[in-house]
């Protein structure tokens, strides 16, 4: 039975559903790389981001396999990105992201 706190969990997760499409399932956290699945409001896994930290840079690499939200996986990896880069502010960040076999461009989303 879950209690009231689960049930804000719940609702926040499925509002953060609803509004984007996609989100992330942590598969692995280490303190030099991440992998995490990117999955639809029905859990099923429609790409992957994966982040590798190597002393001042971070590589991030991310492929979606499902066509129609590409704009949802643009703006979820988007904020991912940013958010690497405010909590390493020193480190260079380098990204390389497709939605199938057409790679995404954030140059204008990047400043």
């Amino acid at each position: 039975m879950r209690n009231s706190a689960d049930n804000v969990k719940l609702k926040n997760s499925e509002r953060r559903r609803s509004k984007l499409g996609l989100f992330f399932s942590p598969e692995m956290f280490t303190s030099s790389f991440h992998l995490l699945n990117v999955v639809n409001a029905q859990d099923q896994a429609v790409g992957l981001v994966a982040a590798l930290f190597a002393e001042k840079k971070v590589y991030v690499y991310g492929i979606l396999e499902k066509e129609g939200v590409e704009e949802d996986f643009k703006e979820l990896a988007l904020h991912y990105i940013k958010g690497l880069a405010k909590t390493a502010p020193d480190a260079e960040v380098y990204s390389c992201v497709y939605s199938g076999c057409r790679k995404i461009d954030f140059q204008d989303e990047a400043e």
